[in-house]
């Protein structure tokens, strides 16, 4: 008898579900065969209500311990593969890396220096065992990465290190380091033996040794040589339309290697962009098209400019697009720094220097161009419908004729989500996360994460990085009556875009709503810190939107941003509570602590801002990380609200290797607007990797990106900074 969705035989009440059929094996006449075959597959087991049990897939730290260690041995077992025999004459070349190298902070020169010092000499030395590290020669060392860890396990903070010794060099400078260098063992983690050096060059370099045809380390000749770079006689024709990260990249790629590209931004260059943002933080003058949302470089452009990514820091692809970004003006050590970040006073000169290039290699860059329709014919893109964004009322349509269309719009670009519903293009609702902005003193949280330690901070000067933190709770909703509800009603409440010395800012796109962010410049010299807390939402909490379509979480988003606007009384004054009267459901005071938001904030119930969902896991959270964070919750720390546009709500369809649309042939969506990408570098990475699926298209390439640039690492969603 079967049982009713929901009910067991034991009571026990479970969600509503279904599994797919069992895989049947092919028939085969050779029963020997068959018995192989079955044994091969263990049998699955089965509960008490009769439904089949199979184990799924874990991955990550999700893993199961025997598992992990399975993958351990192995990793371990390979490591010892690509060493060379300890004492044999393949040890006197090579690259040796030392991960994890800890230098106490009273010693190190500071958070500034990149280079290697007798405190880094020191602990190399205790790595390889050598008995006199004034003996090692600095020359022979590479430092990779550099990085400060504070956490209060450790006995005293300490820089890490990770460091490439060039085997050749040491011994050739210091031959009595043979006997240590004979003797190294690879570990995983910490020692790691290479027969050549990583190198990756910027994206620039790549391209030119492309059309050039020259040989390089990276090998990019050898499929030059074959017929990989093809100019065609008529060059086609691509709009890109938005110059936030993915669509720069995209129009650098397609424009090296021969494409006419037209890259179109509805907004403003960074110049007048910055006069634009100024006008609206002084006199509270929202312009539509060109604020913090909108404009040259995009969102990222006016924040703190995080280049942190979860597709991998050392993949060839982020290595690649980090060293452009130094190519255009970025300073070197982003390479090197653990937690590289840029800030908007470094991000707008090196937003004029791509856009100087870009036009020098024949990019046409449109400013105050809005594209307000695909033209459509057959199902296939033929060009689009562009306006003129400064006029309101008199704008005149132009039609623009190409032969693929890039859609690089960030996640604000609600009236393109709604022209591309109207073509029927394929878009599903995605999580993002929404949730309040929290500010403290920066003193106060140098404090609680350096203790004495705090006064090395000096405002960004001293030798100490501006304290941060990362923070991920997990939050229940209402009572668990069981392991399977604890599950269902979980909820994931973690600190994005934490800005130290930093500021909170408007980042409005309509008079009505009201949303916010937080920025810091390279400094980080403010005396405030702020990060947003949120909360996860999925579909299931936009079913009151459901008659939205897929553009459900958008009308999400703008509730409650219509709300916040509500509360703060109009005019961008922001809503705002202190901590310890929001996690006691209350408003007790009419005066609050001073906010770094200069448009003004105001006393508000921030607790009814949200559904209890939303409020209650936020302060579940808040209350745990007070318990980690002694000092977190006090009277100076407040509240703002509020902050919706973690990323995009939306995802659109497109295919996983052409990045075309699934749904509208020579449309590719691609960043951070599109579902593909949370944050500079992902977006940029993505970006990339599209201008040379889109190049190998139209027959201007023919080689294999992943041969030098490694396979694209899927992202979706968001950062969790």
């Amino acid at each position: 008898m079967a049982l009713a969705a929901g009910a067991t035989a034991s009571g026990l009440r479970l969600a509503p579900f279904s599994l797919p059929p069992p895989r049947l094996l092919r028939p085969n006449p050779s029963r020997g065969l068959l018995v192989a075959a079955t044994a091969s597959f263990p049998r699955p087991r089965r509960c008490g209500c009769g439904a089949v049990v199979r184990c799924a897939n874990r991955t990550g730290k999700r893993r199961y311990p025997s598992e992990k260690k399975r993958l351990e041995r192995r990793h371990k077992e390979l490591l010892k593969q690509a060493a060379p025999e300890q004492g044999s004459e393949g040890r006197e070349s090579g690259y040796w890396r030392f991960s994890k190298l800890a230098v106490p902070a009273r010693d190190d020169p500071g958070k500034d220096f990149a280079g290697v010092s007798l405190p880094l000499l020191q602990a190399i030395a205790k790595a390889i065992k050598f008995p006199v590290a004034s003996m090692l020669p600095e020359e022979a060392f590479s430092v990779i990465r550099k990085s400060f860890d504070a956490r209060k396990v450790l006995k005293e903070p300490q820089f890490i290190y990770t460091v490439d010794i060039d085997v050749k060099k040491l011994l050739d400078m210091e031959p009595r380091t043979w006997d240590f260098i004979a003797r190294l063992e690879p570990k995983l983690g910490a020692i790691e033996y290479m027969p050549d050096e990583k190198l990756t060059s910027d994206l620039i370099s790549m391209l030119n040794v492309n059309k050039k045809g020259s040989d390089d380390e990276l090998e990019i000749s050898n499929t030059i040589s074959n017929g990989s770079f093809c100019p065609s006689r008529k060059k086609p024709r691509v709009a890109v339309i938005g110059s936030g990260p993915s669509g720069l990249f995209a129009s650098l790629v397609l424009g090296e290697l021969g494409a006419e590209v037209t890259l179109l931004e509805r907004g403003q260059p960074v110049e007048q962009r910055g006069r634009d943002i100024g006008a609206l933080a002084v006199r509270r003058i929202l312009q539509s098209e060109s604020n913090f949302c909108f404009g040259e470089g995009g969102a990222g452009t006016w924040s703190d400019g995080k280049l942190v990514t979860r597709i991998g820091r050392n993949t060839d692809g982020v290595q690649a697009v980090m060293k452009t970004l130094v190519h255009f003006g970025a300073p070197s050590n982003i390479l090197v720094d653990g937690k590289p970040h840029l800030g908007t006073d470094k991000l707008v000169p090196l937003l004029r220097n791509f856009r100087h290039y870009l036009r020098e290699l024949g990019v046409t860059i449109r400013f105050n161009a809005r594209v307000d329709d695909l033209i459509v014919e057959d199902g296939q893109v033929k060009g689009i419908v562009v306006s003129d964004s400064r006029l309101q009322l008199a704008a005149v349509d132009e039609k623009l004729s190409f032969d693929a269309v890039v859609l690089a719009v960030g996640h604000s670009a609600r009236d393109t989500y709604s022209m591309l519903r109207q073509h029927n293009v394929d878009i599903s609702p995605k999580s993002f996360a929404v949730g309040l902005r929290i500010e403290h003193p920066q003193e106060l949280i140098n404090s609680i994460q350096y203790s004495e330690l705090a006064a090395e901070v000096q405002k960004g000067r001293g030798r100490i990085p501006v304290a941060d933190y990362k923070i991920v709770k997990s939050a229940v909703e209402g009572q668990a009556e069981n392991d399977l509800d604890t599950a269902k009603q979980n909820r994931s409440c973690y600190s994005f875009c934490m800005c130290p010395g930093g500021q909170v800012v408007l980042t409005s796109t309509d008079p009505s709503e009201l949303c916010i962010n937080g920025m810091s410049f390279s400094r980080r010299a403010s005396k405030w810190a702020n990060s947003a807390l949120v909360v996860t939402v999925s579909s299931h909490d936009f079913i009151p939107f459901q008659s939205h379509g897929p553009l459900a979480g958008v009308e999400f988003q703008r509730e409650f941003e219509r709300r916040a606007a509500m509360m703060g009384g109009g005019n961008f004054v922001v809503p705002a509570v202190c901590v310890t009267d929001f996690i006691s459901n209350r408003l007790s005071v009419t005066t609050l602590p001073p906010s770094s938001y200069r448009l003004g904030v105001r006393p508000s119930k921030l607790h009814e801002l949200f559904p209890p969902y939303i409020t209650e896991a936020l302060q579940q959270s808040i209350i745990m990380i007070d318990k980690e964070m002694p000092g977190f919750v006090s009277k100076e720390a407040l509240l703002h609200g509020v902050e919706t546009r973690t990323s995009s709500p939306l995802q659109i369809s497109r295919d996983g290797e052409t990045y075309e649309s699934t749904s509208l042939q020579g449309l590719y969506p691609i960043g951070e607007g599109a579902g593909y990408a949370g944050g500079i570098l992902s977006a940029a990475v993505d970006g990339m990797y599209c201008g040379f699926a889109l190049a190998k298209q139209l027959s201007l390439f023919h080689g294999d990106i992943e041969s030098f640039l490694g396979k694209a690492q899927k992202q979706i969603g968001f950062v969790k900074y």
